[in-house]
């Protein structure tokens, strides 16, 4: 008896994904100037032409991406259980710290050069932002109704974005993880 094959959606949606998934790679290895279409294509495993029916630009491919990616985050973010402060922190650092974030400031690199990807881009990355300060003020157990605490808050994500800068050319693991527990510790006085 042979293997049942999925259901024509199914395929399409496991096509998508696999293309989504190969662009943040390709995205995160080789930058924007070597991430095709054709270079995505190849790396999932499927034709250029199977890519741009699901994706008909390169500026849709690598925003849906990223987005995809950061939505997954997001989710992986929202679904862990409450921890403390020093946990949380550790948590939304690393968000900056990998591959996503390689592959989004990739993008924004693009976009400051390309006019037709800046307004993608903006209005994506002003989505996510939002996103992950909401989620980061409930995961911190955050009063933004207190004075200064949504600038605390903004403030980790912006010091997180750094880190993840600094750990772009050299590993900064262990620098990083002294950051991390003093920033824990400013959050605990700030936020009471």
């Amino acid at each position: 008896m042979g293997a049942v094959t999925p259901p024509k959606q199914d395929r399409s949606r496991a096509t998508r994904q696999r293309l989504l998934a190969s662009a943040v790679a390709c995205l995160a290895e080789h930058g924007w100037a070597g991430s095709t279409v054709s270079v995505v294509a190849e790396h999932a495993g499927v034709s250029r032409g199977a890519a741009q029916h699901h994706f008909p630009t390169r500026e849709d491919l690598f925003t849906g991406a990223v987005e995809h990616v950061a939505e997954g985050r997001s989710a992986a973010l929202r679904a862990l259980p409450v921890q403390g402060r020093a946990e949380v922190v550790a948590a939304l650092v690393d968000l900056y710290t990998g591959p996503l974030f390689r592959a989004a400031l990739q993008l924004w690199v693009a976009a400051s050069n390309e006019a037709q990807l800046r307004p993608r881009v903006t209005e994506l990355e002003a989505r996510v932002g939002r996103e992950t300060h909401r989620i980061a003020v409930e995961l911190l157990g955050a009063d933004e109704t207190r004075p200064g605490v949504r600038e605390t808050v903004q403030g980790l994500l912006d010091m997180a974005r750094g880190l993840g800068l600094a750990n772009l050319l050299t590993d900064d693991t262990a620098r990083r993880e002294k950051v991390v527990a003093q920033w824990a510790a400013l959050l605990d006085d700030a936020l009471g």
